[in-house]
């Protein structure tokens, strides 16, 4: 369970990551293709996730309150590795933390949280890797709806669609319409710091 990856679906210019808000924040990202505050609250930290399957787990498929929309959000490449860079696991690890005291430290400071949990399989069961949530606060924040974004869809229609394919158990057709995510390359240096292994 302690093995790490990163997999999303991508381009050569961008990254597409996942995030579930509610019909007046959805809306008006599509209308203006990134987050306005209002209805977007830039003062919180929101999370962007590369695995489509994490995110219909933590939407139970657009179905919790607040995440009835799903936004599938194409990102610069160059912003998603800056994010990476400028993070702090939001978990204190004592086999990669050199101290707690500093590992609070960095994360007092850090406008990025990194997140690895046990991605999900079709039926949002647990894996057996891990996959990664990032966290944006502060300048991260301002830097992804002024800068990062590239494109926002909804997609909440494709995922009701999916999820009545595995209601009606018709597991092989749901394979074919999945995303289609692989590895993610990013540098060795970014790997040591957020810990991927």
């Amino acid at each position: 369970m302690n093995h790490r990856i990163i997999r999303a679906c991508y381009d050569e210019n961008t990254i597409t990551v996942y995030q579930a808000f509610n019909k007046q924040i959805s809306h008006s990202a599509l209308e203006h293709q990134t987050f306005l505050s209002p209805p977007f609250k830039k003062e919180r930290m929101t999370w962007i996730k590369p695995s489509f399957l994490w995110m219909m787990y933590r939407s139970g498929w657009a179905s919790k309150i607040n995440q009835e929309h799903i936004l599938a959000i194409k990102i610069k490449h160059t912003g998603f590795l800056w994010a990476l860079e400028n993070s702090c696991l939001s978990h204190f690890d004592s086999n990669f933390h050199k101290s707690n005291e500093i590992w609070k430290e960095n994360l007092n400071k850090a406008p990025v949280r990194i997140q690895w949990d046990p991605e999900k399989d079709i039926l949002l069961q647990p894996m057996n890797y891990r996959s990664i949530q990032v966290g944006l606060s502060g300048i991260a924040v301002e830097k992804y709806v002024s800068d990062w974004i590239v494109e926002v869809e909804d997609i909440t229609p494709y995922c009701k669609e999916i999820q009545n394919l595995i209601i009606d158990n018709k597991i092989d057709q749901v394979k074919d319409l999945l995303p289609q995510e692989i590895t993610y390359p990013i540098p060795q240096n970014i790997k040591t710091h957020i810990n991927y292994h």
